[in-house]
């Protein structure tokens, strides 16, 4: 469904802040997959996603999407197949739009905002109703209004609201409190279970890598140290990661955060 072929990124290159930011990666995502992704800071997670959805271009290496190469397409052409969601909360939406009026944006839809139809807004109700926050009640307020959680959650109906052949999660439940970021990642679950979506998550929480989706990857200095799925990641721990990590990068795990979710 994805497939990295030998994809490398240095940037600043020939200067004294040269940084090779990935490093020969290839990767086979297949359709449905659900992949969680950890790494200390600056082992190249937000760099993959961003090298997949198109914000820069790689050096060398080939990107292809559902048979499809998309190694030289834009951003703004990728958008259309790749849905991608960021830490902070402000990101993905117009903070003064209304709910209604950025849902109406993310449907596609054709139109002013003025003639958005009463089966619009049962539409747009409907499936707010889904992410249990009230928000169907809430269809004229600004965005801006929300809390982070609230905010983090309409994202995701929006990235998801025509449904991306891949979603990109670069850590969006970092900047909440551990029970929103919980609640969060419930409405992830069920959003990318109902719809069968494959799904790229980097997330801080260990455990959380663990536990949801059907694979993990853990990266380090750019590039994919280790990929576990099935019997082995269910019988994998915290721990087991940690050791492993130690053994193939030659040192601890330097996160904190990673340390203490």
């Amino acid at each position: 469904m994805l497939e990295l072929n030998k994809i490398s990124k240095t940037f600043g290159r020939g200067t004294v802040n040269e940084k090779k930011a990935l490093t020969d990666i290839s990767l086979k995502v297949n359709k449905g997959d659900f992949i969680s992704i950890i790494g200390s800071n600056g082992a190249g997670k937000s760099t993959l996603l961003n090298a997949i959805s198109g914000v820069f271009k790689v050096d060398s290496g080939s990107i292809i999407l559902d048979g499809t190469d998309i190694t030289s397409m834009s951003e703004h052409k990728r958008a259309a197949q790749i849905g991608r969601l960021f830490q902070d909360p402000m990101k993905g939406s117009a903070p003064s739009m209304s709910i209604e009026d950025n849902l109406y944006l993310a449907s596609g839809k054709r139109g002013w905002f003025a003639h958005i139809s009463a089966a619009d807004r049962r539409e747009f109700r409907e499936r707010l109703s889904m992410l249990g926050m009230g928000l169907e009640d809430r269809m004229k307020h600004p965005v801006g209004l929300l809390s982070g959680g609230q905010r983090q959650a309409l994202t995701l109906l929006m990235a998801t609201y025509n449904v991306p052949k891949l979603l990109l999660l670069d850590e969006h439940t970092a900047a909440l409190d551990p029970a929103t970021a919980e609640k969060v990642l419930d409405i992830t679950r069920t959003v990318i279970e109902e719809n069968g979506i494959t799904c790229l998550m980097i997330t801080h929480n260990m455990q959380s890598a663990l536990e949801l989706g059907n694979r993990t990857i853990m990266m380090n200095d750019g590039e994919i140290i280790y990929d576990v799925s099935g019997e082995k990641r269910r019988s994998t721990t915290v721990e087991d990661l940690l050791t492993l990590f130690k053994e193939k990068a030659g040192e601890k795990l330097s996160n904190d955060r990673m340390l203490l979710a």
